[in-house]
């Protein structure tokens, strides 16, 4: 997906762009742009639910404006991982652990979608800074959704078992991997793996990654 966020003043906004399936025991795989204060940068959040269970967060800034023209935010999601993009570049890499336990959403098809909602009680500072509602309104633009996707009807998977989607096998190279360290270790200011208030055990995926 193509998106353009909220100009100016877009503090306690969210422009969110998600796969989610339903029910209460749902997966989902989020991007979520945290508004700011005018001259302050967006904050990309980024989180990995399963069974409805998240508190995977990572959270970078980004290298560009990115209200000043439309970029690319991509997700490759496949039996073996799921991949993170912007612009072509890698940003996470969430592996398939299940075999130590691990979850991973693996059996619930996942629609896509887009919004633009308030979330001033979080979303800026930890909510200590509120949408100001005289600037709305607030707009994020959405354009270009390509995708390659298993289609589920009637129960059934568009997709052989050994399909030959490219996505369905597609895994970070060296150079990938290398990009991804790079980008991590300049923009990436939250990590839960680091982060023992919350984590005093380091979750095992962190581990292994």
């Amino acid at each position: 997906m193509q998106i353009k966020l909220v100009r100016g003043n877009s503090a306690g906004t969210v422009v969110a762009y998600y796969l989610r399936s339903p029910g209460l025991n749902w997966d989902e795989i989020d991007f979520e742009f945290l508004g700011n204060l005018t001259g302050h940068p967006y904050v990309l959040h980024t989180n990995i639910f399963t069974g409805g269970q998240g508190n995977r967060e990572q959270q970078f800034y980004l290298w560009f404006d990115p209200t000043a023209a439309f970029h690319t935010y991509s997700v490759v999601w496949n039996p073996s991982n799921i991949i993170i993009y912007v612009d072509n570049t890698p940003i996470r890499e969430f592996k398939n652990l299940r075999s130590v336990g691990v979850p991973y959403p693996m059996k619930q098809p996942m629609r896509v979608f887009g919004s633009l909602w308030d979330a001033d009680d979080w979303a800026t500072r930890g909510g200590l800074v509120k949408t100001n509602w005289t600037l709305a309104p607030f707009t994020a633009s959405f354009r270009n959704l390509n995708y390659d996707a298993c289609i589920i009807s009637n129960g059934r998977s568009s997709c052989k078992p050994k399909s030959s989607k490219r996505f369905m096998i597609q895994k970070l190279d060296l150079a990938g991997q290398n990009r991804l360290k790079a980008v991590q270790s300049k923009y990436m200011i939250y990590n839960y793996c680091v982060d023992k208030k919350r984590f005093p055990i380091v979750p095992i995926e962190c581990t292994l990654s």
